[in-house]
């Protein structure tokens, strides 16, 4: 079944447009400091309803996981977008994020007449776009968007892991935490890092 805009939840506001699909975008990775920033954009089937739906930071990654594989095989379509640590660097970390989420919806396999996306910020669409704050607590398919994102950028980090183990990101997932910033100290940058972000280059300078 088609998913249409007919009733808005009220902290909402109105949609009046024509009926249609409606997607559910948000992002992982903004504050991290390695890796790609994820986003991913997600069209929900009201005939296959998938319970358990939340805010990804608010579940287990066991839960995450369970959720992540059903929401990929009973979404109507979904899809992930990637702005690369080179992009990071050269646009901010706001305009990549936004990035990302564009290169989301446009990848659905079937375009949506709005979008809405999880926070305060507007990406760049062709279409309708409505800003959730803490969308991926109220809205289920800025939720599934959360888990979607959350689940392929901790998967990245297991990779970044294997191939820089000294750095523990299968801990910290990329984020600036004490045992992070030390090994920065003590290893000075990867190539995952993010250049632009302050503790990247102290180290970097330190490194100089």
């Amino acid at each position: 079944m088609q998913s249409r805009v007919c009733s808005p939840p009220e902290t909402l506001a109105p949609w009046l447009g024509p009926p249609g699909l409606v997607a559910g975008v948000d992002e992982a990775g903004r504050g991290p400091l390695a890796g790609p920033v994820f986003a991913a954009a997600v069209v929900l089937d009201d005939s296959r309803p998938i319970h358990g739906l939340r805010d990804s930071k608010r579940l287990s990654a066991q839960a995450r996981e369970r959720l992540h594989d059903e929401i990929v095989e009973h979404a109507r379509c979904w899809a992930i977008g990637v702005a690369e640590v080179e992009e990071i660097d050269r646009l901010n970390i706001l305009q990549a994020t936004l990035l990302a989420m564009r290169r989301a919806v446009l990848g659905l396999r079937e375009s949506p007449v709005l979008v809405q996306v999880d926070g305060t910020q507007r990406p760049a669409l062709p279409m309708a776009v409505q800003t959730v704050v803490r969308g991926d607590a109220s809205v289920p398919a800025i939720s599934a968007a959360s888990i979607l994102a959350k689940v392929q950028r901790d998967r990245l980090c297991a990779e970044l892991h294997a191939r820089h183990p000294q750095y523990g990101f299968d801990a910290h997932k990329g984020y600036p935490t004490a045992a992070h910033l030390d090994a920065l100290r003590r290893h000075g940058a990867c190539p995952e890092h993010r250049r632009s972000f302050g503790p990247v280059a102290r180290a970097l300078r330190g490194q100089g």
